[in-house]
C-alpha cells in the first residue's frame, strides 16, 4: 500500500472528487486539523438535496419490501427523471401505505370488538338485559359459577347466576358496590357489558362481516402494494445507488485539508496503482493538481508490513507554506511540542502529513476456504497492516481443539447439520461465516468421534468399526473413564499440555518475526526470544529426569512403554543433562528480560501457567464424557468387569451376574425396568443428551477460543487495523450510457 496526497487549486476539486471516486481505489484519511492555516472543507453543491431525497428513496424501499434481486437491468437515470419519477412513486406508495395503515387500524379495532362481545354471546342473554336497573345490580365476568353462587349467599338479597361457557352474569337485589365487594371473594374476572341491545350473536355476525371486508380490502392493498413493488424496485435501487453516490461525493471535503485557494487530500491505495491512479487525475485536470507518493507500506517474504518514506520528488502548491525539518528530539518532548503548537504543511521532501501516524489500511485476503474465520478475528478485532493475520491459524486450531474436547459422532453430526442449517437459513454474511465455522466444528467433532469409537457416549461404533471391523482390540484413541483405561485419561493431561507449548511457541514465533521486521533483531531476541527461551527451557526442566522423584511419574509413562503408556514411543524423559540446560534458558529468558521491559520480569510465571491453561481442554473432555456416560448408564445400566465400565444394551443385570463372574452392577438402568420406569428413561435420554449438546458447545466452544484469545493472541496480536474502504462504489444498477 502507498500513501499519496493530492494538491490543487480548489477550483478543479469537484473534478478531482468525481475522478477519484469513479477510480475506486483511494481509501481517504481524515484532515486531523494538524496544520496551521488549513480547515476541513465544506459538503459541496448538492449534497443536502441528494441525501434528503436518499432518506426518501430508503423509506419506501422498506416500506416496499424492496430487494436487491428485484433490480432487473441497469439504467440510465437522470436528474430531472429522478426528481419527477420519485414523486410519482413516492406519492403513490404515501397513498397505499395510508390507506393499509388506516385498514390495519379498523382491523385492530374490530378484531378487539369481536373478542369483547365472544363472552356475551356464549352467555346467551341479550345486551339491554345486562345493564339499566334502579334496585338491581348486575355483574358479568369470566369465571366459576359454583363460586359465585356461593359468595352470593352470603348477601341479605335475591340473587340469581347465569352461566355459559365459562362466562357468568350474577343479579342481585342491592347496589353495585355491595356486589362487586362479595364477587371479589369468588373465582371471577369481571368484563365490561359493550353498549347494544339485543341478541349478542348478531352483534357478533356482523363485526365478523366487518372483519371480513376489511381484510379482503387490506388484501388488495397489500396485493397493490406488492405490483408497485416489482414495478418500481428497479428504479428505487437505481435511485438509491445516485443519491448514495451523490451524497458520498459531496462530503469528501470534509476529509481534505483546504484553504480559500487550495486543496490537499490523502489517502492509502495499492501501490501498483499509484502510476495510473495519478496519470488518470490529472488528465482530469489537465494536470492542475499535484499527486504524490508519500510513503510506501509492502508485504515483506514474511508477510509482515513496514513503511518508508517515499523516493519521490515533492512539489506542493506554493500555497502551502514551507518549514525546513526539524531536528531530531527525543520522541516525548517531540510529542509535547506537536501538541502545544499545530504542524505546519511543507514542502521540503520530508513526510509529515496531514493525519499524524496512520498505519494503511487493511485487506485480509484469505482463501475462501479459510474466509469465514475471519469472523473469529475480527470478534478482537481486524489486523493492522504490520501484523500476522491469525485467520489460519484459528482455522487450524479452533475446530482441532473442539472436536478433541467433544469427540462424538452423534454430536458431532447433529453440529454439521445445525451449522448447515444457520449457512443455508440466513442471509447475513456473519450468520452464513458462523454456520461454516459450526460446520467445521461438526466434521471435527465427528472424525475424532471416529477415532474414538463413539456415539452418543455409547461404544457402538468402536467395537464394530475397530474391533469387529478390522481387528484391533481397541480404538486408535480413548477417553480413559473406566478405571482400565485411567492411563488415557492422564495421558490427555500430558498431551494438552503439550499442545499449548507448541501454541504458545507459534505466537512468540510470530512476535518474533514482527519485532525483527519492525524493531530489528536485537529488539526481537530481547522482548520474544527471553519468552521463547524461559518457556521452552522450564518445560524442558519439567520434562527431564532432573529431580525426577519430584515429579510425577505419569509425565514419563504416557509415551514410554508398559500398561501405563497410551502412545508406545520409548519416551521416559529427557536426560538430566537437559533439565539442566532447560534451568539455563529459563535464567537467560529473564535476564533478557531485565535488559528491555524489565517489568515483565514480574510475569515470567506465564510461561508455566499458560502452558498449564491448556489443560483445561483436557479437564473438559472428560467431565463431557461423564456426563454423557452418567445419561446412558441412567437408562440401559452399566456393570464394572476387569476395571471397565460396560452398558447393558443387550441383556439386564441377571444375566450379567449370572454370566460375568466379578461383574459389579453399577446401575440397573430404566431400560430393564417397569414400562413406566422405561417411558421416563426415554425422556431421561432424550433431554440428557439435548443437555450435554448444549454444554458442548458452550464449555468446549468458549473454552477453546478463550485458549485462542487470551493466551495465544496476546502473545503477537493487538487487533487495531482499519478495513480498506476506497472512496468510491461499485455500480450495479446505473451506468452513465
Amino acid at each position: 500500500m502507498s500513501k499519496v496526497s493530492v494538491t490543487g487549486a480548489r477550483s478543479v476539486m469537484g473534478d478531482v472528487v468525481e475522478t477519484t471516486h469513479d477510480l475506486n481505489v483511494l481509501h481517504l484519511n481524515d484532515y486531523e486539523g494538524h496544520w496551521d492555516g488549513f480547515d476541513n472543507g465544506n459538503p459541496m453543491a448538492g449534497g443536502d438535496e441528494a441525501s434528503e431525497m436518499l432518506v426518501t428513496v430508503r423509506s419506501l424501499q422498506s416500506i416496499l419490501g424492496v430487494e436487491d434481486e428485484d433490480a432487473g437491468p441497469s439504467r440510465i437515470l437522470k436528474d430531472e427523471q429522478l426528481e419527477s419519477e420519485l414523486e410519482e412513486v413516492r406519492t403513490e406508495v404515501n397513498e397505499l401505505e395510508d390507506r393499509r395503515s388506516n385498514l390495519e387500524s379498523d382491523l385492530r379495532d374490530v378484531r378487539e370488538r369481536i373478542d369483547a362481545m365472544e363472552p356475551f354471546a356464549d352467555l346467551g342473554i341479550d345486551l339491554d338485559l345486562l345493564y339499566g336497573y334502579d334496585s338491581l345490580a348486575v355483574q358479568v365476568g369470566e369465571g366459576d359459577a359454583d363460586s359465585v353462587e356461593r359468595v352470593l349467599a352470603d348477601i341479605e338479597a335475591p340473587s340469581q347466576v347465569f352461566a355459559g361457557n365459562g362466562v357468568v352474569a350474577a343479579f342481585a337485589r342491592t347496589d353495585e358496590r355491595t356486589l362487586q365487594s362479595a364477587l371479589v371473594e369468588a373465582d371471577v374476572s369481571a368484563l365490561e357489558v359493550p353498549d347494544g341491545e339485543g341478541d349478542p350473536e348478531e352483534y357478533l355476525d356482523e363485526l365478523r362481516h366487518e372483519r371480513q371486508k376489511i381484510e379482503s380490502n387490506l388484501s388488495t392493498v397489500e396485493g397493490q402494494l406488492e405490483d408497485l413493488r416489482y414495478d418500481v424496485a428497479g428504479f428505487l435501487l437505481a435511485a438509491e445507488e445516485k443519491l448514495a453516490v451523490e451524497a458520498q461525493k459531496a462530503e469528501a471535503p470534509l476529509s481534505f485539508a483546504t484553504t480559500d485557494n487550495a486543496f490537499v487530500a490523502e489517502g492509502w491505495l495499492p501501490s501498483e496503482r499509484v502510476e495510473a491512479f495519478e496519470t488518470t487525475v490529472n488528465e482530469a485536470v489537465d494536470g492542475h493538481v499535484h499527486v504524490e507518493e508519500l510513503e510506501v507500506a509492502a508485504y515483506d517474504r514474511h508477510g509482515h508490513g513496514h513503511t518508508d518514506a517515499a523516493a519521490a520528488e515533492t512539489e506542493q502548491a506554493g500555497a502551502i507554506d514551507a518549514e525546513p525539518p526539524a531536528e531530531t528530539v527525543d520522541d516525548e518532548e517531540s510529542e509535547a511540542e506537536s501538541d502545544a503548537e499545530p504542524q505546519q504543511a511543507r514542502a521540503d521532501g520530508g513526510t509529515v502529513t496531514m493525519g499524524g501516524e496512520d498505519e494503511p489500511p487493511t485487506v485480509q485476503d484469505n482463501p475462501s476456504t479459510i474466509r469465514p474465520f475471519e469472523l473469529l478475528t475480527r470478534a478482537v478485532g481486524r489486523p493492522n497492516y504490520s501484523e500476522f493475520d491469525p485467520t489460519i491459524l484459528l482455522f487450524l486450531t479452533f475446530p482441532l481443539m473442539f472436536g478433541f474436547i467433544i469427540g462424538d459422532t452423534g454430536y458431532g453430526v447433529i453440529y454439521t447439520a445445525i451449522g448447515y442449517y444457520i449457512y443455508a437459513n440466513f442471509d447475513s454474511d456473519a450468520f452464513s461465516n458462523l454456520g461454516i465455522i459450526t460446520i467445521a466444528a461438526g466434521v471435527s467433532t465427528t472424525i475424532f468421534g471416529v477415532l474414538y469409537g463413539e456415539i452418543f457416549g455409547l461404544h457402538i461404533l468402536g467395537e464394530q468399526l475397530w474391533v469387529n471391523g478390522l481387528g484391533m482390540s481397541h480404538p486408535p484413541i480413548e477417553k480413559g473413564l473406566s478405571p482400565a483405561t485411567g492411563y488415557w485419561a492422564r495421558a490427555w493431561f500430558v498431551v494438552t499440555v503439550l499442545f499449548g507449548i507448541l501454541h504458545l511457541n507459534t505466537a512468540y514465533a510470530l512476535s518474533f518475526v514482527e519485532n525483527t521486521q519492525l524493531h530489528g533483531v536485537k529488539e526481537a531476541i530481547i522482548e520474544s526470544g527471553s519468552w521463547i527461551l524461559a518457556l521452552n527451557g522450564l518445560w524442558l526442566f519439567v520434562f527431564s529426569t532432573l529431580f525426577d522423584g519430584a515429579k510425577p511419574d505419569f509425565l514419563f509413562q504416557v509415551f514410554n512403554e508398559g500398561e501405563n503408556a497410551a502412545f508406545h514411543l520409548g519416551f521416559a524423559g529427557f536426560p538430566a543433562e537437559v533439565g539442566i540446560v532447560g534451568g539455563v534458558m529459563v535464567f537467560a529468558g529473564m535476564a533478557l528480560l531485565a535488559l528491555g521491559p524489565a517489568h515483565e520480569l514480574v510475569e515470567i510465571h506465564v510461561v508455566l501457567a499458560h502452558a498449564l491453561s491448556y489443560l483445561r481442554i483436557a479437564a473438559v473432555l472428560l467431565a463431557k464424557a461423564g456426563m454423557a456416560f452418567a445419561v446412558n448408564l441412567l437408562f440401559f445400566g452399566a456393570y464394572e468387569h476387569h476395571g471397565e465400565f460396560h452398558y447393558m444394551l443387550d441383556y439386564g443385570p441377571q444375566y450379567v451376574q449370572s454370566n460375568y463372574e466379578g461383574a459389579t452392577v453399577i446401575f440397573g438402568g430404566m431400560f430393564h425396568g417397569s414400562p413406566a420406569m422405561l417411558v421416563f428413561g426415554v425422556l431421561v435420554l432424550i433431554l440428557g443428551h439435548i443437555v450435554v449438546l448444549i454444554l458442548g458447545v458452550t464449555s468446549s466452544g468458549i473454552q477453546s477460543i478463550r485458549l485462542e484469545y487470551f493466551e495465544f493472541f496476546e502473545k503477537f496480536y493487538d487487533g487495531n487495523g482499519e478495513s480498506y474502504s476506497p472512496f468510491g462504489r461499485e455500480r450495479v444498477y446505473t451506468r452513465d450510457q
